[in-house]
């Protein structure tokens, strides 16, 4: 109870806005995909929870997590994790994002497709970054060899802060013909 819950706001990218109305930033530049959909901020102690997922193996967090997101979500007829890079994967060991979905998958009712997309060129951690260079740095990580044509598509992620990444995978879902995509993500920065 304690956690903190992201009030609901632009239903494009999850940042606050009054009446859950479209924000002026995606009005004025619509990214690729079309919702997102978050429980949290990306604040103490969900950003500690996140981390303990992420970079020390906790992995009995990424079923809780998809508990809360599936209050949240709906369906889609494929839940695609965020991919990572084979290197950063050997390194980890496992990737939080395929932990999440396939979670996820089972209390929505829909396919998980851990490998419905793949990260082709290893990139540097977006959060080392200045905002202004996060889109350069993922343009083109990510290909997609399925036929996508006509389905709605989640993408699951852990954090979603800039939204750069989500928005570049998403431009190679769409590109491969997916009639809708969607952030399904545990947390949200405002910053």
């Amino acid at each position: 109870a304690e956690l903190p819950v992201l009030a609901p706001g632009c239903p494009v990218c999850a940042m606050p806005c009054r009446r859950g109305e479209t924000c002026g930033s995606c009005l004025a530049r619509p990214p690729w995909f079309d919702g997102t959909a978050a429980v949290w901020r990306y604040a103490y102690p969900v950003d500690r929870l996140v981390q303990a997922l992420k970079f020390h193996g906790r992995l009995a967090l990424a079923p809780y997590f998809a508990h809360a997101l599936a209050g949240r979500v709906g369906h889609a007829d494929l839940v695609i994790p965020m991919p990572l890079h084979t290197s950063r994967l050997v390194e980890r060991g496992f990737n939080q994002a395929v932990e999440i979905a396939s979670s996820l998958a089972r209390e929505t009712g829909s396919r998980c497709l851990p490998w419905g997309a793949v990260r082709i060129r290893p990139t540097q951690p977006q959060a080392n970054l200045p905002l202004e260079e996060r889109s350069k740095n993922v343009r083109g990580a990510f290909e997609c060899g399925l036929d996508l044509a006509g389905t709605s598509i989640a993408v699951v992620d852990d954090v979603m802060t800039t939204g750069a990444t989500l928005n570049e995978l998403a431009r190679v879902l769409k590109r491969a013909g997916a009639a809708r995509v969607e952030n399904w993500v545990v947390a949200r920065t405002l910053d």
